[in-house]
């Protein structure tokens, strides 16, 4: 980067750098400091509240990174922005039904995220979704609202059933969804026992399938759901028994992150199609469940792409509506209740994952400036090499690609064979690194780029280790590759001069980052800043409050990091509540069966032992033994 253009670097030129505007839904952007903000609401009016200052109040109280930032208030206002949403279009279209969200629990199943959803939604009787016994424990304790629905999915047992038909005694709106055919027997058994009339949907199979990473959960193929035949021998034996009255529900779940609004109604469609059917068979019915699949625009593309969506939630909600509404106008039925069980939207952007930068690994051989230069006696292959160094410019970029990698390979092999020293080869690597960096360079602003020399921005950048655990704090990076917004929180009004991808502190080769967004495709690199020594560089991973906490594992026994929940308090001040420490090496230890002081004791007797040998003092095997404690009571990550 030339020095004028570093001057005339502007807090605008990061913002479109980083796309922070196109992915952030207006609840993040950066000041004129060149600091990432999060607006929070105050007093009715939003306050920008930098992370760096937010940073800045935890270092003092003694909470190091990495930290999972909470913003509850975020979570409230993607709730209301849901149910509103859906309320206008249920107004503007004249629809005749109504619309009640529920929060699959398993999105993120932290005490605080469910507690914060049940009191938010409160107003809008948001329910809650259930996928197994825990998951329906958590919901019939916590949802005290006799208008908002519970909705059952997933495998059901004897005790799973029992509970959910308790619940309708106690005036709980608890809604069993049929996953397969053999279900139905045993709910009306129970049932029958327990003297319950149940409240039934039915899952169905739809035919219609959606794109992105997670198609699988729809079409013929998909693992959960009950084919039309199965649908209509459920209808033929309540009918027999009596109880069609109890089949209430259509309900289907097409996959998370929905990315083209087309997939969207066509299921829509299809679903509302057997609705009516199923009303004029007789049944209930009153509620179409569309299940979740409401995407969030990771990367602000406002595209199709698997990590995107070409839609906002208003268009969704409208689709939604009018679709439904067109089909049971056709066909005379009353339009239904209509269930969505978005969980991604509501709290994806309400968790940011702020970590350090510990140290960064760059191939400092490739100082465009550093001279080409060898010893007149070194061997032909290295003199050769460094003419090839010299001679690049933009006319010959490919020769001398070409050329560098003959040598470069030549040099290798010579060595294998004794024909050069190990110093020779290091100098033989430092001069090809050299000349392919000065290739890259000269490709800058050419029209045409020859296909092998386009990567090599991603051959010479650099590798910045962080203080986090993928496996632990982002999951679905590693498993599926699902892409986050990554940037700095801070020095946004400097150019980054450095490209680079991100590696964990894990010892695995799968622990890092080489994928980012982009508004036109996935970018290999990500644009930093020089790391100054004795000041922390500080990254934020963003929209990750959905699956991320409870998926992540304990990859070489880093665990949970710290979580803070962060607001502004009556007086417009930072207010840190719910702070959680992340896990003690300890936990670690016995979440995978060790007692720490077993191992502590086992440590404490070896010390001895060396005592005895003659190989510490006493008073070395003190502070050894206390360092061992100590460490067995810290944070598993980097700690200063």
């Amino acid at each position: 980067m030339k020095p004028e253009a570093l001057e005339r670097w502007q807090v605008a030129q990061s913002i479109e750098l980083y796309g922070i505007r196109n992915w952030g839904a207006g609840f993040f952007d950066v000041n004129a400091a060149g600091e990432v903000v999060v607006k929070l609401q105050h007093n009715g009016s939003s306050r920008d509240v930098s992370l760096v200052e937010v940073m800045a109040g935890l270092k003092e109280r003694g909470i190091g990174m990495p930290v999972l930032l909470r913003f509850r208030d975020i979570l409230d206002r993607t709730v209301a922005r849901l149910n509103e949403s859906f309320a206008e279009a249920v107004a503007t279209t004249g629809y005749k039904g109504g619309y009640r969200g529920v929060y699959p629990i398993k999105v993120n199943q932290q005490q605080a995220v469910v507690e914060e959803i049940v009191t938010f939604g409160r107003r809008y009787h948001h329910g809650l979704e259930a996928g197994s016994k825990p998951e329906l424990l958590i919901a019939l304790a916590h949802m005290q609202d006799p208008e908002a629905y519970i909705v059952c999915n997933g495998y059901k047992d004897t005790e799973f059933i029992d509970l959910a038909l308790s619940s309708l005694k106690m005036g709980v709106q608890t809604l069993m969804v049929l996953e397969m055919p053999s279900e139905l027997d045993l709910v009306l058994e129970r049932a029958a026992l327990m003297g319950v009339r149940p409240r039934l949907g039915v899952r169905l199979k739809l035919s219609s399938k959606v794109g992105g990473k997670w198609s699988d959960s729809s079409g013929d193929r998909s693992v959960f759901g009950l084919t039309m035949a199965d649908t209509i021998r459920i209808v033929d034996t309540l009918r027999d028994k009596g109880m069609l009255d109890c089949l209430q529900m259509v309900h289907y779940h097409m996959g998370s992150q929905i990315p083209n609004i087309g997939s969207i109604r066509g299921a829509v469609h299809e679903a509302v199609r057997v609705y009516v059917d199923l009303a004029k068979e007789g049944a209930a019915m009153g509620i179409l469940d569309i299940g979740g699949g409401l995407a969030v625009d990771y990367d602000g593309s406002h595209t199709n792409f698997p990590s995107s969506r070409n839609y906002d939630i208003k268009e969704y909600c409208t689709d939604v509506v009018e679709t439904v509404m067109a089909a049971c106008d056709k066909a005379g039925v009353t339009h239904p209740t209509i269930i969505s069980e978005s969980g991604r939207a509501l709290v994806a952007y309400s968790s940011v994952l702020i970590f350090n930068v510990l140290d960064v690994l760059k191939l400092d051989q490739v100082d465009t400036n550093a001279a080409c230069e060898v010893a007149a006696d070194a061997p032909e292959l290295l003199r050769n090499l460094a003419e090839i160094c010299r001679a690049v410019g933009p006319k010959n970029l490919q020769e001398c690609f070409n050329d560098a990698v003959y040598h470069r390979d030549e040099i290798r092999t010579a060595f294998l064979h004794g024909g050069i020293t190990l110093r020779q080869r290091a100098q033989g690597e430092q001069l090809f690194w050299r000349t392919l960096a000065r290739v890259n360079k000269e490709t800058e602003g050419l029209k045409y780029v020859p296909e092998e020399l386009k990567t090599l921005n991603e051959a010479l950048c650099d590798t910045y280790y962080a203080n986090f655990s993928l496996f632990q704090s982002l999951p679905d990076s590693w498993a599926v590759g699902q892409l986050f917004p990554i940037m700095p929180i801070h020095r946004l009004a400097e150019c980054p001069t450095r490209e680079a991808t991100l590696s964990d502190i894990t010892c695995d080769c799968d622990g890092k980052i080489d994928n980012f967004i982009d508004l036109h495709d996935v970018k290999k690199t990500l644009p930093l800043h020089e790391v100054k020594h004795g000041e922390d560089y500080m990254l934020g991973t963003f929209l990750v409050g959905a699956y991320q906490e409870t998926l992540g594992d304990l990859h070489n026994l880093f665990g949970d990091p710290n979580i803070v929940s962060v607001r502004v308090d009556a007086d417009g001040r930072i207010d840190y509540t719910n702070i959680i420490p992340g896990d003690s090496v300890s936990d670690v230890l016995q979440y995978v069966e060790f007692d720490p002081k077993d191992l502590v004791t086992l440590f404490r007797d070896r010390a001895e032992r060396a005592v005895r040998e003659g190989r510490l003092t006493p008073a070395e095997r003190r502070q050894i033994v206390d360092a061992f404690s100590s460490g067995i009571q810290g944070y598993t990550y980097f700690e200063e």
